[in-house]
């Protein structure tokens, strides 16, 4: 079964490098070496149901398709069966799906176990042209960004500048305040 390091690596497989979105899985190499090191069996058919499964994943997390993201994953789910297998140590369960669909399945059951063990904590960036997702490991549940380093700098440093450009302004149309005004000679009164 996939871990919660190998969701985020789907989930972020679609990076925004140099102001443009880049999809990692569309290089087939680069998904095919993904799959195999997740105990994939690599082939044309997986690598469509692993991408059809990250998109959807990314489109319900992001609120982007209300309607895609859950249909796509049905047909992702479409006849998959857990069995139950008693044993000695307990039940363990096994997935009863084709080969070529397992580890897509694998990666949408590791999703919905995030989100039954962590609920709330698997989220986008904060940051809006960041099309990286987070998993909150902290105990107030705060975090905002995929990388306080690169994403959270970023825009804490453009809030900065905006608000220090908004100070610098001229203040148009303002009168002095009674503090402000200049002083009146004596003689004036």
């Amino acid at each position: 079964m996939l871990d919660d390091q190998a969701l985020m690596r789907a989930l972020n497989s679609t990076p925004v490098v140099d102001g443009r979105p880049h999809d990692l899985w569309r290089d087939d190499h680069e998904l095919e070496r993904w799959a195999l090191e997740h105990g994939g069996i690599g082939g044309d058919e997986e690598r469509r149901w692993l991408r059809t499964a990250r998109d959807a994943l990314q489109a319900v997390e992001t609120g982007a398709s209300t309607e895609s993201g859950p249909h796509r994953l049905r047909q992702v789910l479409a006849g998959v069966r857990r069995v139950p297998e008693p044993g000695p140590a307990g039940v363990a369960w096994r997935l009863e799906v084709p080969p070529e669909r397992r580890l897509a399945v694998e990666l949408v059951l590791a999703w919905a176990d995030v989100k039954e063990r962590m609920p709330g904590r698997l989220r986008p960036c904060g940051n809006p042209e960041c099309r990286l997702f987070l998993l909150d490991r902290s105990r107030a549940n705060a975090a905002r960004w995929c990388s306080m380093k690169t994403c959270g700098n970023r825009l804490k440093a453009r809030r900065h500048q905006a608000r220090t450009r908004e100070n610098q302004r001229p203040e148009q149309g303002r009168r002095p305040d009674h503090d402000e005004r200049p002083e009146q000679d004596e003689q004036d009164e």
